[in-house]
């Protein structure tokens, strides 16, 4: 099944241009669309202050970043955890301008922008005219947004996923339910945060009528 990271940063500022830094990053893999709970995540010394105005985004201050590693450090764990696969962020091209700027003061090539997927540039053209922020996002799809008292990357990347997964198409989408031999096997859906998982196990019997009903479907999710 297709392979691709979800994947956010926090940083000092709005441009890396004048200076500011990444801070943050957190990077989920998934895999036809749902989170396999490979995760990449990690805070950085930006080398330089956190303005007061980034810190009431974020949550974080110079203090909490002192010590921990430079991005030229982490960057090759990072390029490995993401490979070639395609790269989903919201606003995604002020993720992949921080990242191409750290990736180039560190001696490494830019990110291909033709692995960018925007999902603000989806949920635009699903929702146009409508908010569509992240938290505007989870509102409308229900996510639960309890936990998000500021704008942490790794959880970001967890409510993202779920949106993502509903801007795909629904929560069916990657779902597979297929046989091996004559033992029917269990189905674990692994639920986002917030979602209680749910174990699947249907019958011989239930596959067989499961596939029969899907070939009757014009372009079923299920053999995307």
């Amino acid at each position: 099944m297709k392979r691709s990271v979800l994947f956010d940063t926090e940083t000092t500022g709005l441009d890396p241009a004048t200076g500011d830094r990444v801070i943050e990053i957190a990077a989920l893999e998934l895999v036809g669309d749902l989170p396999t709970g490979r995760a990449f995540h990690v805070l950085l010394d930006p080398e330089r202050d956190v303005p007061e105005e980034a810190s009431r985004v974020h949550g974080f201050t110079i203090d909490d970043l002192r010590g921990k590693p430079l991005f030229a450090d982490k960057a090759l764990e990072f390029l490995e955890f993401i490979g070639e696969d395609p790269l989903i962020a919201h606003n995604a091209r002020f993720d992949f301008g921080f990242l191409n700027a750290e990736l180039k003061r560190a001696g490494h090539p830019p990110l291909d922008m033709g692995r960018m997927v925007d999902t603000l540039d989806m949920a635009r053209a699903r929702f146009p005219g409508m908010p569509n922020s992240l938290d505007a996002l989870c509102r409308r799809f229900g996510v639960d947004l309890s936990a998000r008292t500021t704008h942490n990357a790794l959880l970001d990347c967890k409510l993202l996923a779920e949106v993502y997964v509903e801007l795909m198409g629904g929560r069916q989408h990657g779902l597979g339910l297929t046989a091996s031999g004559s033992e029917a096997p269990a189905v674990l859906y692994e639920a986002p945060v917030g979602r209680r998982s749910i174990r699947i196990c249907p019958t011989v019997e239930e596959l067989a009528l499961h596939a029969a009903f899907i070939e009757k479907l014009k372009d079923p999710v299920w053999n995307s």
